[in-house]
């Protein structure tokens, strides 16, 4: 099968976790904002799925995927969808149900690294909310990433002696979310980061492997990487970098 996916095409934003997943998978996929508009392709294409008054089943935003005659939304449901698909996900229901509750608790983390910057209004730009993502960021980088950050730690150090990664032996798309994760957060908080990376050595490791993995490496060093920027959720404000 060959997956569309739908995102905005300058910023990687929510849709790269789907992307790492697509590419680990080696999947036959299609990213189609950023595809040419005469060939079907561009924002224009994604927005014809948000404003079709017929699909039976609408996505509320991006991303979307296509698979098939399914459209699926929402990152950690797309990606509930494709880990088995994938070979990304345990056989069990049990573990599949597991991976998918570590990806709900990314999604949790990333809403607020988004909310840093953006603490009182997505329809504001930052410079309108500068005093307050500044107090926002402070409490994020003192209280909720150690939070957040210990967490996976600690489902690490509970699977040393089973496997080096979330769910035991096998990669999960969890632990390529949690490499994102950290990347985002060290493009975003470089000064903060150098610090808070000490306390989770497992996790730093876990990138790591992530990173070397032969199909994620030939992304990271590819054009499909779109680099991080300022439009997306991870962004580098210096001021916010305690």
């Amino acid at each position: 099968m060959r997956y569309e996916l739908y995102y905005w095409p300058g910023i990687q934003g929510r849709g790269e976790f789907i992307r790492l997943a697509l590419e680990e998978g080696g999947a036959d996929y299609l990213d189609v904002a950023r595809g040419p508009q005469k060939n079907g392709g561009g924002v224009s294409a994604l927005m014809r799925y948000l404003e079709d008054s017929d699909l039976a089943h609408p996505p509320f935003a991006p991303p979307f995927l296509k698979a098939g005659k399914q459209v699926i939304a929402q990152t950690a449901n797309v990606l509930l969808f494709l880990g088995p698909r994938l070979g990304l996900a345990p056989a069990n229901e049990a573990g599949r149900l597991w991976v998918h509750q570590l990806q709900l608790t990314i999604a949790d983390l990333v809403d607020e690294v988004h909310d840093g910057h953006h603490p009182i209004s997505s329809a504001l730009y930052y410079h309108e909310q500068k005093l307050e993502a500044r107090r926002r960021t402070a409490d994020l980088i003192k209280q909720r990433l150690p939070k957040y950050l210990g967490y996976f730690e600690g489902i690490l150090l509970r699977n040393q002696r089973s496997g080096q990664y979330l769910a035991g032996r096998s990669l999960t798309y969890a632990d390529l979310s949690a490499f994102q994760i950290v990347e985002g957060l060290r493009y975003a908080f470089p000064r903060a980061m150098a610090k808070l990376e000490k306390r989770y050595p497992r996790l730093v490791a876990l990138r790591d492997r992530v990173a070397a993995r032969p199909r994620i490496a030939a992304y990271l060093a590819s054009d499909r990487r779109i680099p991080f920027n300022e439009n997306g959720i991870f962004r580098h404000y210096p001021e916010l970098d305690a």
